[in-house]
């Protein structure tokens, strides 16, 4: 090396002292004037007592909400779903083992813990049968027809991203059950992945209102025109805010979700928390008769169970109309439901969980006997094969979960759902956040963690002694009581049978 590179050298290394010095210089000012700020605003108690330092609480504040669930909880402590939950849907999405060894983490031991009941002689391997296929809306011009159990909950596009609805839309349609386009209208890309649809209809009527935003027969009409649209769902509530409308933050209504929903690009998308033009039973079964005769496909409605005199009206109702007038399916919503953004208050503290309100309602239908001709849905929480066996033994036909299929795209419960900001590309519209999620590869994981889901379903069925999931009962499993011991479920909510109808 000659005198001449060493030189070069030299200047180098000064120019990067020099910066070093203006960086540091950079820094020093910069905290003296966060110091000075700090010291002498009036809003944050913590920042003026302890300036600069203080501004870190925030920063691990944010970064508890990733940290907490990897280093310091415990695998069946966290909410809304601990670790043991989204590890098993991980893995049944990904298409990997889902036993485990030693022993269980689970505590049979607190109130309302279901255990299910074992038979002495189960079903064998070559005795079970596939799950039998049942029809909603039998009446109809174009019923539906389906033999799968769990299905896509509601999700909107706008709650969710494109590559999200795409990779939803096309695992559905390998797994052969169908997706819940949410409240927020009918997309290309629902269409685009192929899945059966169920369109819902929420308060403010996105995809199917006037200029007005009174709900369009034509624009029904134009919605119902495509075969893969195979029923609708009017929302009359949603369990993780019952009495409140959907809300999209105007940070993810795009121009493409504004033209969807016939809403300002922008603006914030809030719902009516109601249907201005159903007061009551007989305005909703107006409304139910109303889709039916535009679309002729099977209609029914969503709704979370808190006060239930309002169901014994409608039934009431439907008695004096005829049974053709019933609705072709109720989806029931638990109060521990899930949303992208909710008042807490609403979210913690309103609805009854579907444990309750699902025997509630099905003790209902039969009652009036509307059983065989009311289909009923359970949603709310059934993101393991538990609680999915659980519902049918209350006296589900279906279970429809949207954050399981949530972890089956890759979610961690990042929470970040209402900022736009997902990491994980499901929930936000940041194009570059978006390049994470691969629709090709999610759908395939949204296949598997409905197929392996059922699957398990299964061998918790055939455990219990019955040769199909559809045949679990309410004498199948047991509830955990406030004395530690447990209660058959059939004794806790005893099978109501129908009353006799009146003869003319």
């Amino acid at each position: 090396m000659d005198m001449t590179d060493i030189g070069f050298l030299s200047e180098i290394l000064k120019l990067f002292v020099y910066l070093f010095i203006f960086l540091v210089g950079i820094g020093v000012l910069w905290v003296i004037a966060l110091y000075i700020i700090d010291v002498n605003q009036t809003k944050h108690a913590i920042r003026r007592n302890f300036p600069v330092v203080g501004r870190f609480r925030y920063m691990f504040e944010h970064l508890g909400e990733f940290f907490r669930q990897y280093f310091f909880a415990q695998d069946r402590e966290e909410m809304p779903f601990n670790r043991a939950e989204r590890s098993w849907a991980y893995r049944a999405a990904k298409g990997v083992d889902t036993t485990v060894a030693f022993g269980s983490t689970r505590d049979l031991r607190p109130t309302g813990t279901i255990i299910f009941v074992n038979c002495p002689y189960p079903t064998l391997d070559q005795d079970a049968v596939p799950i039998s296929a049942l029809t909603i809306g039998e009446g109809c011009e174009q019923p539906y027809t389906s033999d799968r159990i769990f299905h896509i909950s509601g999700m909107s596009y706008g709650a969710l991203s494109k590559p999200a609805v795409l990779a939803l839309s096309n695992g559905a349609r390998m797994a052969g059950c169908w997706m819940n386009t949410g409240e927020g209208g009918l997309s290309e890309w629902h269409l685009e992945g192929g899945a059966d649809i169920v369109f819902q209809i929420g308060t403010a009527k996105y995809g199917v209102r006037d200029d007005l935003g009174n709900l369009s027969d034509q624009k029904l009409a134009e919605v119902a025109a495509h075969e893969q649209v195979k029923m609708f769902e009017i929302k009359m509530s949603q369990g993780a805010k019952p009495g409140k409308g959907g809300i999209l933050p105007g940070i993810k209504v795009t121009s493409e979700i504004a033209a969807i929903r016939g809403i300002p690009e922008g603006q914030d998308s809030i719902s009516p928390n109601g249907h201005p033009e159903i007061h009551n039973g007989s305005d909703l079964l107006d409304m139910i008769a109303r889709v039916r005769r535009v679309t002729g496909k099977p209609v029914g409605f969503k709704a979370v169970i808190g006060a239930y005199g309002w169901l014994h009206e409608l039934f009431d109702e439907v008695t004096k109309r005829g049974i053709e007038s019933a609705p072709d399916f109720i989806t029931v919503d638990s109060g521990d439901g899930g949303t992208g953004a909710a008042p807490q208050p609403l979210i913690d503290n309103v609805g009854l969980p579907l444990r309750e309100s699902l025997p509630l309602l099905v003790d209902l239908l039969n009652h009036y006997d509307l059983r065989s001709r009311v289909r009923v849905v359970a949603s709310g929480k059934a993101v393991t094969p538990d609680a999915v066996a659980a519902a049918l033994c209350a006296g589900a036909d279906f279970v429809t979960s949207a954050r399981g299929f949530m972890f089956a795209l890759g979610c961690i419960q990042a929470l970040q759902c209402n900022k736009n900001t997902c990491p994980t590309g499901i929930t936000t519209h940041d194009k570059d956040l978006q390049r994470g999620l691969v629709p090709a590869d999610k759908a395939e994981r949204v296949r598997r963690y409905q197929q392996t889901m059922e699957k398990e379903v299964g061998i918790i069925a055939h455990s219990c002694g019955v040769k199909e999931a559809r045949q679990l009962a309410r004498k199948h499993c047991r509830i955990v009581q406030n004395n530690g011991r447990s209660k058959p479920m059939d004794e806790v909510f005893p099978n109501i049978r129908p009353r006799p109808r009146e003869v003319a």
